[in-house]
Protein backbone atom coordinates (compact mmCIF):
# COMPACT_ATOMS: atom_id res chain seq x y z
CA UNK A 1 0.00 0.00 0.00
CA UNK A 2 1.13 3.21 -0.75
CA UNK A 3 1.52 5.63 2.13
CA UNK A 4 0.45 9.09 2.90
CA UNK A 5 1.38 11.44 5.31
CA UNK A 6 -0.66 12.25 8.67
CA UNK A 7 -1.23 15.63 9.71
CA UNK A 8 -2.77 15.86 13.24
CA UNK A 9 -3.66 19.93 14.03
CA UNK A 10 -5.03 20.58 17.58
CA UNK A 11 -8.13 23.29 16.27
CA UNK A 12 -10.17 24.17 13.20
CA UNK A 13 -8.73 26.69 11.95
CA UNK A 14 -5.46 25.48 12.11
CA UNK A 15 -6.78 22.15 9.93
CA UNK A 16 -8.93 24.29 7.63
CA UNK A 17 -5.15 26.32 6.78
CA UNK A 18 -3.82 22.68 6.10
CA UNK A 19 -6.83 21.95 3.94
CA UNK A 20 -6.43 25.33 1.92
CA UNK A 21 -2.23 25.06 1.26
CA UNK A 22 -2.63 21.48 0.26
CA UNK A 23 -5.33 21.75 -1.83
CA UNK A 24 -6.37 18.25 -3.56
CA UNK A 25 -3.67 16.41 -1.68
CA UNK A 26 -5.17 17.03 2.05
CA UNK A 27 -8.25 14.64 3.03
CA UNK A 28 -10.03 15.09 6.47
CA UNK A 29 -10.22 12.11 8.30
CA UNK A 30 -12.45 12.12 11.43
CA UNK A 31 -13.85 8.66 13.15
CA UNK A 32 -12.69 6.83 9.84
CA UNK A 33 -15.33 4.51 9.94
CA UNK A 34 -15.95 5.10 6.23
CA UNK A 35 -12.55 7.00 4.74
CA UNK A 36 -10.50 3.85 6.56
CA UNK A 37 -12.42 1.20 4.82
CA UNK A 38 -11.65 2.99 1.07
CA UNK A 39 -8.02 3.24 2.28
CA UNK A 40 -7.58 -0.55 3.35
CA UNK A 41 -9.24 -1.81 0.18
CA UNK A 42 -6.96 0.56 -2.39
CA UNK A 43 -10.30 2.66 -3.49
CA UNK A 44 -8.59 6.12 -2.36
CA UNK A 45 -5.30 7.14 -1.10
CA UNK A 46 -4.64 10.21 0.17
CA UNK A 47 -1.38 11.92 -0.07
CA UNK A 48 -2.01 13.81 3.14
CA UNK A 49 -4.42 13.26 5.77
CA UNK A 50 -5.68 15.86 8.06
CA UNK A 51 -6.72 13.95 11.53
CA UNK A 52 -9.04 15.35 13.80
CA UNK A 53 -9.31 13.56 16.60
CA UNK A 54 -6.84 15.74 18.37
CA UNK A 55 -8.79 18.85 17.82
CA UNK A 56 -10.15 20.03 21.28
CA UNK A 57 -13.28 21.45 21.83
CA UNK A 58 -14.92 20.14 18.92
CA UNK A 59 -17.12 17.54 20.60
CA UNK A 60 -20.09 19.02 22.48
CA UNK A 61 -24.16 18.63 22.75
CA UNK A 62 -26.14 21.85 23.76
CA UNK A 63 -29.58 22.21 24.15
CA UNK A 64 -30.51 25.77 24.47
CA UNK A 65 -34.09 26.74 25.69
CA UNK A 66 -35.81 28.70 22.78
CA UNK A 67 -32.97 28.48 20.42
CA UNK A 68 -32.47 24.73 19.55
CA UNK A 69 -29.40 22.09 19.89
CA UNK A 70 -25.87 22.61 18.97
CA UNK A 71 -23.49 19.71 17.96
CA UNK A 72 -19.73 19.89 17.79
CA UNK A 73 -18.86 18.25 14.56
CA UNK A 74 -16.47 15.45 16.51
CA UNK A 75 -19.48 14.36 18.66
CA UNK A 76 -19.29 11.28 18.39
CA UNK A 77 -23.03 9.03 16.90
CA UNK A 78 -22.74 7.08 20.72
CA UNK A 79 -22.76 10.37 22.19
CA UNK A 80 -25.54 12.21 20.24
CA UNK A 81 -27.62 8.96 20.97
CA UNK A 82 -27.50 8.50 24.64
CA UNK A 83 -27.38 12.25 25.42
CA UNK A 84 -30.50 12.98 27.47
CA UNK A 85 -31.08 16.15 25.84
CA UNK A 86 -31.18 14.92 22.79
CA UNK A 87 -33.75 11.88 23.88
CA UNK A 88 -35.70 14.60 25.27
CA UNK A 89 -35.80 17.36 23.17
CA UNK A 90 -35.24 15.60 20.09
CA UNK A 91 -36.18 12.20 20.75
CA UNK A 92 -36.17 11.09 16.85
CA UNK A 93 -32.76 12.00 16.02
CA UNK A 94 -31.42 9.45 19.21
CA UNK A 95 -34.11 6.83 17.73
CA UNK A 96 -32.09 7.03 14.36
CA UNK A 97 -28.64 7.80 15.38
CA UNK A 98 -29.46 3.98 18.12
CA UNK A 99 -30.05 2.40 14.77
CA UNK A 100 -26.62 3.12 13.04
CA UNK A 101 -24.29 0.15 12.32
CA UNK A 102 -23.12 -1.15 16.03
CA UNK A 103 -22.20 0.52 19.00
CA UNK A 104 -18.04 -0.37 17.96
CA UNK A 105 -19.10 2.10 14.96
CA UNK A 106 -21.03 5.08 16.67
CA UNK A 107 -18.24 5.25 19.65
CA UNK A 108 -16.08 5.95 16.24
CA UNK A 109 -18.26 7.76 14.19
CA UNK A 110 -18.68 11.35 14.06
CA UNK A 111 -22.04 13.99 13.31
CA UNK A 112 -20.20 15.79 11.21
CA UNK A 113 -18.14 13.40 10.21
CA UNK A 114 -21.15 11.45 9.04
CA UNK A 115 -22.64 14.48 7.13
CA UNK A 116 -19.68 15.08 5.21
CA UNK A 117 -18.79 12.03 3.38
CA UNK A 118 -22.60 12.09 1.75
CA UNK A 119 -22.79 8.85 1.58
CA UNK A 120 -26.32 8.36 0.47
CA UNK A 121 -27.07 4.64 2.61
CA UNK A 122 -26.89 6.23 5.89
CA UNK A 123 -29.22 7.31 8.82
CA UNK A 124 -28.64 10.74 10.03
CA UNK A 125 -29.49 12.81 7.25
CA UNK A 126 -32.91 11.86 6.55
CA UNK A 127 -33.98 12.79 10.07
CA UNK A 128 -31.73 16.17 9.98
CA UNK A 129 -33.36 16.98 6.96
CA UNK A 130 -37.06 16.57 8.95
CA UNK A 131 -35.85 18.56 11.56
CA UNK A 132 -34.81 21.43 9.03
CA UNK A 133 -31.17 20.93 10.71
CA UNK A 134 -28.04 23.11 9.39
CA UNK A 135 -24.35 22.82 9.01
CA UNK A 136 -21.83 25.73 10.35
CA UNK A 137 -19.15 25.24 7.78
CA UNK A 138 -15.71 26.72 8.68
CA UNK A 139 -13.39 28.12 6.03
CA UNK A 140 -10.41 30.20 5.23
CA UNK A 141 -13.25 33.24 5.18
CA UNK A 142 -14.67 32.61 8.25
CA UNK A 143 -17.63 30.52 9.11
CA UNK A 144 -21.27 30.30 7.30
CA UNK A 145 -24.44 28.07 7.88
CA UNK A 146 -25.64 25.66 5.22
CA UNK A 147 -28.91 24.48 5.67
CA UNK A 148 -29.32 20.50 5.83
CA UNK A 149 -31.54 20.58 2.37
CA UNK A 150 -29.14 22.78 0.67
CA UNK A 151 -26.11 20.60 1.90
CA UNK A 152 -26.30 17.79 -0.71
CA UNK A 153 -26.01 17.96 -4.05
CA UNK A 154 -25.93 14.55 -5.35
CA UNK A 155 -23.80 11.02 -4.32
CA UNK A 156 -20.86 11.59 -2.42
CA UNK A 157 -21.20 15.49 -3.04
CA UNK A 158 -21.66 18.29 -0.76
CA UNK A 159 -21.83 22.41 -0.93
CA UNK A 160 -18.63 22.12 1.23
CA UNK A 161 -15.73 23.93 -0.86
CA UNK A 162 -12.84 22.05 -0.43
CA UNK A 163 -10.82 24.12 2.61
CA UNK A 164 -14.23 23.99 4.44
CA UNK A 165 -15.16 21.77 7.37
CA UNK A 166 -18.18 21.13 9.25
CA UNK A 167 -17.87 22.80 12.64
CA UNK A 168 -21.13 22.26 14.26
CA UNK A 169 -24.66 21.05 13.21
CA UNK A 170 -27.85 22.82 14.53
CA UNK A 171 -31.12 21.65 15.18
CA UNK A 172 -34.02 23.70 15.83
CA UNK A 173 -36.54 23.73 18.80
CA UNK A 174 -39.56 21.42 17.48
CA UNK A 175 -43.04 22.71 17.74
CA UNK A 176 -45.53 22.43 19.92
CA UNK A 177 -46.85 18.95 20.18
CA UNK A 178 -44.67 17.57 16.86
CA UNK A 179 -43.93 14.07 17.79
CA UNK A 180 -41.59 11.74 15.34
CA UNK A 181 -40.73 8.58 13.82
CA UNK A 182 -38.38 6.78 12.13
CA UNK A 183 -38.22 3.44 10.61
CA UNK A 184 -35.40 1.94 8.32
CA UNK A 185 -35.43 -1.50 6.18
CA UNK A 186 -32.42 -3.51 5.56
CA UNK A 187 -32.10 -6.30 3.10
CA UNK A 188 -29.17 -7.88 5.15
CA UNK A 189 -28.71 -8.01 8.96
CA UNK A 190 -29.62 -5.26 11.73
CA UNK A 191 -26.61 -3.97 11.78
CA UNK A 192 -26.47 -3.09 7.72
CA UNK A 193 -26.61 0.21 5.99
CA UNK A 194 -30.28 1.06 5.54
CA UNK A 195 -32.13 0.04 1.73
CA UNK A 196 -34.19 2.65 2.28
CA UNK A 197 -35.66 5.00 6.12
CA UNK A 198 -38.07 7.43 6.48
CA UNK A 199 -38.62 10.18 9.13
CA UNK A 200 -41.38 11.55 9.81
CA UNK A 201 -42.53 14.20 12.29
CA UNK A 202 -46.29 15.51 12.70
CA UNK A 203 -48.14 17.86 15.04
CA UNK A 204 -51.88 16.85 15.44
CA UNK A 205 -54.17 19.58 16.31
CA UNK A 206 -58.42 18.23 17.47
CA UNK A 207 -57.62 15.12 15.13
CA UNK A 208 -56.20 17.12 11.75
CA UNK A 209 -53.08 17.13 10.54
CA UNK A 210 -51.83 20.36 11.76
CA UNK A 211 -48.24 19.87 9.75
CA UNK A 212 -46.67 17.11 8.53
CA UNK A 213 -42.63 16.80 7.84
CA UNK A 214 -41.84 13.71 5.63
CA UNK A 215 -38.14 12.67 4.58
CA UNK A 216 -37.31 9.25 2.33
CA UNK A 217 -33.76 8.66 3.11
CA UNK A 218 -31.38 6.15 1.40
CA UNK A 219 -32.56 5.47 -1.73
CA UNK A 220 -31.47 8.53 -3.75
CA UNK A 221 -28.43 10.65 -3.73
CA UNK A 222 -29.78 13.15 -1.58
CA UNK A 223 -32.45 12.85 0.78
CA UNK A 224 -35.85 13.61 -0.16
CA UNK A 225 -38.77 15.76 1.64
CA UNK A 226 -41.55 14.58 0.18
CA UNK A 227 -43.67 18.22 -0.47
CA UNK A 228 -46.63 16.53 -1.66
CA UNK A 229 -47.31 14.34 0.97
CA UNK A 230 -46.94 17.21 3.42
CA UNK A 231 -49.18 19.45 1.49
CA UNK A 232 -51.74 16.61 0.99
CA UNK A 233 -51.79 15.85 5.11
CA UNK A 234 -52.25 19.31 6.03
CA UNK A 235 -55.46 19.93 8.09
CA UNK A 236 -57.08 16.30 7.09
CA UNK A 237 -57.49 13.62 9.72
CA UNK A 238 -54.86 11.21 9.15
CA UNK A 239 -57.38 8.16 7.39
CA UNK A 240 -56.12 4.49 6.59
CA UNK A 241 -57.23 6.02 3.14
CA UNK A 242 -55.02 9.02 3.14
CA UNK A 243 -51.73 7.28 4.80
CA UNK A 244 -52.21 4.94 1.79
CA UNK A 245 -51.95 8.08 -0.23
CA UNK A 246 -49.04 9.35 1.33
CA UNK A 247 -47.14 6.35 0.85
CA UNK A 248 -47.67 6.53 -2.57
CA UNK A 249 -46.73 9.93 -2.74
CA UNK A 250 -43.93 9.17 -0.86
CA UNK A 251 -43.03 6.22 -4.05
CA UNK A 252 -43.71 8.63 -6.66
CA UNK A 253 -41.40 11.23 -5.50
CA UNK A 254 -37.87 9.41 -5.22
CA UNK A 255 -35.94 8.58 -8.36
CA UNK A 256 -33.90 5.15 -6.77
CA UNK A 257 -30.50 4.05 -7.08
CA UNK A 258 -30.36 0.61 -8.45
CA UNK A 259 -27.35 -1.29 -5.98
CA UNK A 260 -26.76 -4.56 -4.07
CA UNK A 261 -29.61 -3.84 -1.14
CA UNK A 262 -32.22 -3.52 -4.01
CA UNK A 263 -33.72 -2.65 -7.43
CA UNK A 264 -34.95 0.95 -7.73
CA UNK A 265 -38.55 -1.07 -8.47
CA UNK A 266 -37.99 -3.07 -5.31
CA UNK A 267 -37.26 0.72 -3.27
CA UNK A 268 -40.40 2.60 -4.42
CA UNK A 269 -42.15 -0.62 -3.29
CA UNK A 270 -40.50 -0.33 0.12
CA UNK A 271 -40.16 3.22 0.62
CA UNK A 272 -44.53 3.47 -0.08
CA UNK A 273 -44.83 0.93 2.45
CA UNK A 274 -42.42 2.33 5.03
CA UNK A 275 -43.99 6.76 4.26
CA UNK A 276 -47.58 4.82 5.98
CA UNK A 277 -45.99 3.03 8.70
CA UNK A 278 -44.26 6.01 9.79
CA UNK A 279 -46.45 8.20 9.80
CA UNK A 280 -49.20 5.85 11.47
CA UNK A 281 -46.57 5.64 14.23
CA UNK A 282 -46.59 9.60 14.61
CA UNK A 283 -50.50 9.66 14.77
CA UNK A 284 -49.96 6.72 17.40
CA UNK A 285 -47.38 8.55 19.20
CA UNK A 286 -49.39 11.88 18.83
CA UNK A 287 -52.25 10.25 20.48
CA UNK A 288 -50.56 9.00 23.57
CA UNK A 289 -49.48 12.53 24.88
Amino acid sequence: MRRFDLLEPSTLPEAVRLLADLGEEGKVIAGGTTLLILIKQGLFIPQKLINLKKVAGAAYIEARPGRGLRVGALTSIYDVETSPAVRQGWPILAEATHQVANIRIRNLATLGGNLSHADYQSDPPAVLTALEASVRALGPNGERTIPLRDLYLGLYETALAPDEVVSEVEVPELPAGMVGSYIRFTTRSAEDRPAANIAALLALEDGHCRELRLVVGAVCAVPCRVSAAEEKARGEPLTPALLDEIGRLASAAVDPIDDLRGSAWYKKEIVAVLARRAVEECVRRAEER
